[in-house]
């Protein structure tokens, strides 16, 4: 090797592709030793035939070499035994054969179309605020029916750090400053807890209806999460409902298809994209679950919304009635620079368009009413029928990724450490959750409004818009909104206001919590004291 070439230990060329064979897991055993001795005798050998088959025997070199020490060689091993490695060689081929492009939008084009076909504004997006009394009355039944019936599930994608915070958590965990100090996770799940509620209440049930709360968490952080929820006792929430499955990673990869090693005894992973939603549900045993439970909807969710609605009953009703197996929530774009991705339609098949991907003239398109063309913005609200993921999605998971060329830390030989190079030295394999949207045979999109619907914490506190700053001046204001609309006068005065999730999903209830003529002083924080018998009404108990 040459001192100016710190991959030339895995910079191999090669013309000829390993063969094609179904995913499958390495059926090797971890105490299949060979009987060599040393590091080299810490890998089965049916882990050496796997890899020579796939032509990637050079992640062995160092640990034959004996420069691996046998507790890193066993490290290696038990790494390479997670992935399952056909099924990555598999996406690398399916993913960089054949296609110049690494966006979204143009693998879309590629996928489904030709690439004369123009984009198109999608004609059948419904607004919430444009919908009769009647038409919400019957979403939101219809919603409440199928959580009734346990046909419905909540997904948070909470694989997120809260680094960009300063926060060095999980984003779920993050703390935005309510006066009462809930976390992200915490309001998600005291809402599911109030909406299993009102489903009760509503239909009159002896019991509360069964909803399965699915977290779904990355490797860095699942057990974090996962101790979080036992240490908060599930916020009230049934521990048998509550179900914590991990993002799953891929290898990274040189442009001619060898896997990249970070040290001598490691090989460099990225997390698969918030895509990867759909093979962790799988490869978890949640798909199986699901179907046996009878679960036929699910709603799944950003972590960092601060005002999602779990399981939100007009939305799954809406999806319900216009029969989707695939549903979007969308709120419109602030202005035509606002760095979203919208809701589109090329070749008569839905996708989302990245910010980066739309023409300036697309982008700035305004319509009859005054509107943005292309103003349906993607806020990772979506639903999906179960069904659509098994028999859609699933089988065709290779077809999802696109290729991020990337600055890859991988190990050096030249000065026998991992470094990370000035210039991008390899590609990372990435999914997006919505690339699965051009296979939908029925769409729904609804749009609904930003106030009520949407407040990301994406970044540091002080940040004039998307971070904590924002979202609790949301919560407030909507708290506030909430006590207006129930009649009740709300005096002028700075600060923050509250209500607990566990007194009000979506603005009913108040008058259970406070008394007709009230004048509420600003601020206040409505919490649930279950010492004061006078509210039990709005406790979820």
């Amino acid at each position: 090797s040459t001192a100016s070439a710190p991959l030339s230990r895995l910079m191999f060329s090669s013309d000829k592709s390993p063969p094609r064979r179904p995913a499958q897991r390495p059926s090797w055993k971890r105490n299949a030793h060979s009987p060599t001795n040393g590091p080299a005798g810490a890998v089965p050998s049916e882990l050496r035939l796997l890899l020579a088959e796939l032509e990637q025997s050079h992640l062995l070199d160092f640990v034959d070499e004996g420069t691996a020490p046998v507790a890193e060689a066993q490290a290696l091993v038990a790494q390479l035994s997670r992935l399952n490695l056909r099924n990555a060689l598999d996406i690398y081929r399916a993913t960089t054969q054949g296609r110049q492009s690494t966006s979204t939008f143009q693998r879309f084009t590629s996928m489904f179309s030709s690439a004369q076909e123009k984009l198109e504004p999608l004609d059948a997006v419904a607004h919430l605020t444009d919908a009769t009394t009647e038409e919400t009355e019957m979403w939101e039944r219809a919603g409440l029916e199928a959580i009734r019936a346990g046909k419905v599930a909540a997904v948070v994608l909470g694989g997120g750090q809260g680094t960009r915070l300063g926060f060095s958590g999980p984003k779920g965990m993050y703390d935005i400053g309510m006066p009462s100090g809930k976390t992200l996770f915490q309001l998600m799940a005291e809402r599911i807890l109030r909406l299993k509620y009102l489903c009760k209440k509503r239909f009159e049930d002896e019991d509360l209806p069964r909803l399965p709360f699915l977290v779904m968490t990355s490797p860095l952080n699942h057990s974090t999460t996962e101790q979080f929820f036992q240490e908060n006792e599930f916020f009230g929430l049934p521990e048998e409902d509550v179900r914590f499955f991990a993002q799953g990673t891929l290898p990274c990869f040189t442009n001619d298809g060898k896997i990249i090693l970070e040290s001598k005894a490691s090989i460099a992973t990225a997390p698969n994209g918030n895509g990867g939603f759909y093979p962790a549900l799988q490869d978890s045993g949640l798909v199986v679950e699901l179907d046996a439970r009878g679960v036929e909807h699910l709603h799944v969710f950003s972590v960092d919304n601060a005002l999602v609605k779990p399981a939100d009953p007009k939305f799954i009703g809406f999806c319900i009635s216009r029969n989707a197996d695939c549903g979007n929530e969308v709120v419109w774009k602030r202005d035509a620079d606002e760095k979203v991705g919208v809701v589109a339609s090329r070749g008569g098949k839905p996708c989302i368009v990245e910010y980066s991907e739309i023409s300036d003239t697309d982008r700035q398109k305004v319509g009859e009413d005054g509107k943005l063309v292309y103003g349906a913005g993607n806020i990772c609200n979506h639903f999906f029928s179960l069904e659509f993921i098994k028999d859609e999605v699933l089988p065709n998971l290779e077809n999802m990724y696109h290729v991020a060329t990337k600055k890859i830390p991988a190990y050096d030989v030249a000065s026998d450490a991992t470094v990370t190079p000035a210039e991008p030295n390899g590609i990372k394999l990435e999914s997006f959750i919505f690339d699965c949207f051009p296979r939908s045979r029925s769409m729904a999109i609804l749009g609904v409004e930003r106030d009520g619907y949407f407040s990301p914490v994406k970044n540091a506190p002080g940040s004039a818009r998307d971070s904590p700053d924002s979202a609790r001046l949301a919560l407030s204001e909507q708290a506030k909104a909430w006590v207006r609309g129930a009649g009740l006068e709300v005096t002028e005065g700075d600060g923050v206001c509250e209500i607990s999730p566990l007194i009000s999903y979506d603005g009913e209830g108040i008058l259970d919590f406070a008394p007709a003529g009230l004048k509420v002083e600003v601020p206040f924080n409505w919490e649930v004291d279950a010492t004061q018998k006078s509210r039990k009404s709005c406790l979820v108990m």
